[in-house]
């Protein structure tokens, strides 16, 4: 029979990333990181209005990135929630409940966040359409008929419903807790995430099973390591025994989502600047909206892996050993970069390869 310790102490408020000291102002200013460099990148690529061809509305131009952001934040919170109750086991419940008790509840607003986003997607999607061709707001039939004719349409259909799954799952887990198994709702976030590469330039390349296959690995990679950093630093920074345990599995699984995610989103890049039958490497990389997004993507990737070597090499075993150490601020920074990071993903999905 399993033993409960005594319930443990909080440890002191440490500000993340030397920034902010309460979790929702962090959680709330990884939000807006990724929304602001989407809305600014967005604003940076946007190409000349082309005579004769009827100017798309704002709301939806600027609609679209931001619905993206918003998406892939639910499902990123939805899955490191999850995750977050694999991290800190299931043999202290006295210890780990508490913080599981806190964390269900949010990852079902998460879900119902990346369902709501994923149907707005749809909408804004097809009213680009419409409007492109001078009819405005799109009508049900054409909602309808994007989404049987698109496949970004059936794909982002086919994530809101797996949204709405996890939320059910996860309003299960609120009543019943861990008799609804983690890796159930871990992996139907990740599933409902494999046709988001549909929405994005993957869906045109020539090489498409290959593209496809790197692009759902990049996606799920970068879900499953932002989301489980995420959760175990707002959830355990000031439950430093819980964080002793939580954080040396999550690195192992962390160290392989960083090369994985490092190693598919140049292949990506490179690959659709090479396949441009406009522009040619490297001078792309430079000359085109789509190559300097990707030189700003791999700038937050070696800062990233920087930050992680140091995680993983000088402060992990000051963690393990339950010694004080700064891993708010390295993770805070860690999951800022992130959050960029992911802005500049969503611009990328839609940034044209064409020279300024």
């Amino acid at each position: 029979m399993t033993r409960s310790r005594p319930a443990e102490r909080p440890g002191p408020v440490l500000p993340f990333a030397g920034l902010v000291r309460p979790a929702a102002g962090f959680a709330a200013l990884l939000a807006a990181a990724a929304l602001i460099t989407a809305l600014v990148g967005t604003g940076l690529t946007e190409p000349a209005t082309v005579v004769g061809i009827e100017p798309v509305p704002a709301v939806v131009r600027l609609g679209i990135p931001v619905a993206r952001v918003l998406l892939d934040l639910g499902a990123v919170a939805a899955a490191g929630l999850a995750l977050l109750s694999k991290m800190v086991g299931f043999d202290d419940p006295g210890a780990t409940e508490p913080v599981l008790r806190r964390a269900r509840p949010i990852a079902a607003w998460a879900s119902l966040l990346w369902t709501a986003a994923a149907l707005l997607s749809v909408l804004l999607l097809a009213w680009e359409i419409s409007a492109a061709t001078g009819d405005g707001f799109p009508s049900a039939g054409q909602i309808w008929a994007y989404v049987g004719n698109v496949p970004a349409g059936k794909g982002l259909l086919l994530s809101a419903a797996c949204g709405l799954i996890s939320f059910w799952l996860c309003r299960l887990s609120v009543r019943h807790g861990e008799k609804v198994p983690a890796e159930l709702r871990v992996g139907i976030v990740l599933f409902g995430l494999l046709p988001l590469p549909l929405t994005g330039h993957a869906s045109n390349w020539y090489w498409h099973d290959v593209a496809m296959i790197s692009m759902e690995l990049h996606v799920v990679a970068a879900t499953a390591w932002a989301g489980g950093l995420g959760a175990l630093l707002i959830f355990l920074i000031r439950r430093p025994a819980l964080l002793a345990i939580a954080l040396p599995r999550f690195s192992r699984l962390a160290t392989w989502c960083v090369l994985l995610v490092g190693l598919t989103g140049l292949f990506n890049g490179l690959v659709e600047l090479a396949l441009s039958p406009i522009t040619s490497l490297p001078e792309s990389l430079w000359q085109t909206r789509y190559g300097v997004l990707l030189l700003a993507k791999i700038i937050c990737m070696a800062a990233i892996a920087v930050t992680a070597v140091v995680v993983r090499t000088r402060l992990l075993p000051q963690v393990a050993a339950g010694r004080p150490s700064a891993i708010a601020l390295w993770c805070g920074w860690e999951l800022l970069v992130l959050a960029i990071a992911f802005g500049v993903a969503v611009v990328l999905t839609r940034a044209p390869v064409s020279p300024f």
